[in-house]
């Protein structure tokens, strides 16, 4: 058997059933954003229900909404008919995850919640479902076919609604203007907290571990600053402390063919001026975007007066987890 095979025919399925999905979006897409920005900006919440697999999907949809600024919970169709409709309020919304639009949970569950205000939008596969009629927008995400080869192991379709929660998600932070601030917020910690939240004061050298030099020093005296402070490069400023230029291991590769007495040289000689810099109050990822741009292994950190107070050295981002 060719597991390869299999695989790639997946994948096949699954993205022939997102193409359907993706053509057929409409008008519904629109009002659904709009309600729910409306909701929440009305100091609502996105209350997600689903059975089974459809349940799975609610679970990362909530977190993903939640982590872009959209207060998201996901309700037990079994649980709320026993209590946990205590959660919800008038004004909420209701996004009910039904493929087939027949599930009894979820057709009771909405049955119940007829009694509250609040907007119900189905998403399914069948706009003529129970769940269709029950509801007041209708998110269609009917697909071809599962990618199960019985058709019937959910597949295809849970993807299709995974995608469109990440639509949806995407089209709200969009429409309310979330910037990358914002969104760091809720992302405190990790990865995605490291690179958002970091800023690069918080990771460059400073102190003996700082090379510069002043205007008029030797090549010589400038290597001996570097070995130090254990760097790859100096940093040269002028008598006010104002970065000028900069210095490098490679520069000085470079320049020992051409360059007689390059040792004794004035470092202002051999220096590449105006060098690449970052601003001390700058995220760490902005950092990281200058490394990966600009090809460099050390960049040097200036404040607003353009003083020089630190170097990032590119060796140091694995350790910081910042890469």
């Amino acid at each position: 058997m060719d597991h390869l095979a299999s695989a790639r025919e997946v994948f096949d399925i699954e993205i022939a059933a997102l193409e359907s999905v993706k053509a057929s979006l409409d008008y519904t897409f629109n009002n659904t954003v709009e309600s729910i920005i409306e909701c929440i900006l009305n100091k609502g919440k996105l209350i997600i229900a689903g059975v089974g697999k459809s349940g799975n999907i609610a679970h990362k949809m909530a977190a993903t909404f939640n982590s872009t600024a959209v207060p998201a919970v996901v309700l037990n169709s079994v649980d709320a008919l026993h209590g946990d409709l205590g959660i919800i309020n008038d004004g909420d919304i209701v996004l009910a995850l039904s493929y087939s639009g027949e599930s009894d949970e979820i057709i009771n569950l909405i049955s119940v919640l007829k009694r509250f205000n609040v907007k119900i939008i189905a998403m399914t596969g069948h706009s003529r479902s129970t769940v269709a009629k029950l509801s007041d927008i209708i998110l269609n995400v009917k697909v071809p076919r599962e990618a199960c080869p019985f058709n019937l192991a959910p597949t295809s379709s849970t993807t299709a609604m995974l995608v469109m929660g990440d639509a949806l998600a995407m089209a709200i932070l969009k429409a309310r203007n979330i910037k990358r601030d914002d969104f760091a917020k809720y992302h405190p910690s990790g990865a995605i907290g490291r690179a958002l939240l970091m800023k690069v004061n918080q990771i460059m050298r400073t102190g003996d571990r700082l090379p510069v030099v002043r205007l008029g020093t030797t090549v010589r005296d400038s290597l001996i600053i570097m070995t130090k402070a254990k760097a790859g490069c100096v940093g040269v400023v002028d008598g006010k402390g104002k970065l000028v230029g900069i210095f490098t291991d490679g520069d000085l590769r470079r320049r020992m063919a051409d360059t007689p007495d390059l040792l004794s040289q004035a470092i202002e000689s051999v220096m590449t001026k105006d060098p690449v810099t970052v601003r001390e109050d700058a995220l760490a990822v902005e950092a990281l975007k200058i490394f990966k741009s600009r090809n460099i292994d050390d960049l040097l950190v200036v404040n607003s007066k353009k003083e020089l107070v630190g170097i990032v050295d590119s060796q140091d981002l694995p350790r910081l987890k910042i890469v």
